[in-house]
């Protein structure tokens, strides 16, 4: 039989099983290979196997959200295909596999109603992990082997020895977007070696070895891939706490507002002239203390000490750009104190200082909506220079935005007594952020991760779509979501 009669025909049988297969309540799930969907050089690749059962290719239609017209004209050995505006190239790899490619894009193209994007697993958990917070507030390293891991002059080595064996190996983590193709290895005597400039953080990663994803073995740090597994995890540091002397000292423990006072965690090592421990530190400010052979002590070399409103005293020490809080209010007051969501909304802490207008008080925050109030002479307040509020009734919050990455905007509504936004982002509360009126419309900024988020305008206690975004999904409510994805 001729190669195209033969594909004709297939794809002609398959046609036809199409509409079977939709009726269908149930298939049976056959195991696929793991590497048919995957990211080289910013494409999409999609991977079909002729070979492959019906059951299989309704699999991957239905698991990666394909069109069939896709996969039915693809089969046809066109060198082209084009599917709702979408232009895939097809081409034939060794084995008489067929390959599917389009550009990767930015992942605001996945996920959209009308299920001509790609919904892998994989890019189900970048997805996921986009909606999280922006990394843990702190971390060590924790790996088995002392020559594993360096960060030294911005450069991250990574070694991992043995696998003698491999044909390949790549290294594949939150710093290539989960390239599979892009970050190959270089194999050694005692193993495969790489690498790579990156910037302090927090980073997830995985090895590759021949085709087979895999946690690294000689490191303890893991977390949730939200994919069933986990991946490995490593720190490239950017703080370095010392405490000099204390020489004698059998053990020293850091601890701080980032590990909520834990006395056991965060062991120092000791050094020639005291004791060290590095270690990664999100932007913001910390509070910590040492402890050395159980006694709690501040920093007697970190001037920076306040109260925190129990009696004890604590060492402060920042991390990023310092930013103001400032109010022309209050002149006759004797005290005011700022209390918010980052310092766990502890009083007698942040005393402001009193200035000719007002007073202020100069902080380091990370990017987030922050919320706070002030307390002056004992009385909680919001902030009268800033009219961003958040909550109802005697729970109104003002927020500082901190590079702020998404501006919400309704038009028109003049009459309106209040205009809500909720969202994804607050689960849907319906007090959550209160919209500012300004030149016409109504708007409100958020600092908000990369993803998809859903929300919706709440005008006088009136929910409604925001008329000016013709993104939306249903909910489970049957009255709809409107879509923003931030990139």
């Amino acid at each position: 039989m001729k190669p195209g009669l033969k594909w004709f025909r297939r794809v002609r049988r398959l046609n036809c099983l199409w509409v079977l297969f939709a009726l269908a309540s149930v298939a049976v799930a056959q195991d696929l290979p793991k590497d048919v969907c995957r990211i080289v050089d910013g494409q999409l690749i999609i991977r079909l196997d002729p070979t492959w059962t019906l059951a299989q290719l309704n699999q991957v239609v239905a698991q990666y959200s394909l069109d069939s017209t896709l996969v039915s004209e693809a089969m046809k050995g066109l060198p082209e295909v084009v599917v709702n505006g979408e232009t895939w190239q097809v081409r034939k790899i060794a084995g008489g596999l067929i390959e599917l490619a389009k550009a990767a894009g930015h992942l605001a193209d996945i996920g959209k109603e009308d299920k001509t994007f790609l919904l892998s697993d994989f890019f189900l958990q970048v997805l996921t992990r986009s909606k999280q917070p922006d990394g843990p507030v702190y971390g060590i390293n924790r790996f088995t082997k002392p020559g594993a891991f360096s960060y030294q002059d911005s450069i991250v080595t990574l070694n991992l020895p043995g696998y003698s064996w491999a044909q390949s190996v790549y290294l594949s983590g939150s710093f290539n977007d989960w390239s599979t193709g892009g970050t190959p290895m270089t194999k050694t005597e005692s193993g495969w070696t790489i690498s790579i400039r990156l910037d302090p953080g927090h980073y997830a990663y995985k090895y590759i070895i021949d085709g087979r994803w895999t946690q690294d073995p000689n490191n303890k740090n893991r977390e949730d891939d939200l994919n069933g597994g986990n991946n490995s995890v490593f720190y490239c540091y950017n703080y370095t706490f010392r405490l000099n002397g204390y020489t004698d000292a059998r053990r020293v423990i850091l601890a701080g507002s980032f590990n909520g006072f834990n006395p056991n965690e965060l062991e120092m090592i000791r050094s020639d002239d005291g004791w060290i421990r590095p270690m990664f530190l999100q932007t913001g400010t910390h509070s910590y203390k040492f402890i050395v052979d159980g006694r709690w002590m501040t920093d007697p070399e970190n001037p920076v000490i306040r109260g925190d409103g129990r009696g004890n005293q604590n060492s402060f020490m920042s991390i990023g750009d310092t930013l103001f809080f400032r109010v022309n209010a209050f002149q006759d007051a004797q005290q005011v104190e700022l209390a918010g969501s980052f310092n766990n909304w502890q009083w007698g802490e942040l005393m402001m200082e009193k200035t000719e207008t007002g007073w202020e008080l100069p902080y380091v925050l990370p990017a987030g909506n922050h919320e706070y109030k002030y307390i002056v002479d004992g009385q909680w307040t919001t902030d009268p220079d800033n009219p961003l509020l958040t909550g109802s009734g005697d729970y109104v919050n003002s927020v500082r935005v901190v590079r702020p990455t998404h501006l919400f905007s309704l038009e028109g509504y003049p009459n309106a007594g209040q205009v809500i936004l909720t969202g994804s982002f607050c689960d849907f509360k319906e007090d959550a952020y209160q919209m500012v009126r300004h030149d016409g419309k109504w708007q409100f900024p958020l600092c908000l991760n990369p993803g998809k988020y859903t929300y919706k305008f709440i005008i006088d206690g009136t929910w409604i779509l925001d008329p000016g975004n013709p993104l939306w999904e249903e909910n489970e409510y049957g009255t709809g979501n409107s879509v923003i994805w931030v990139e």
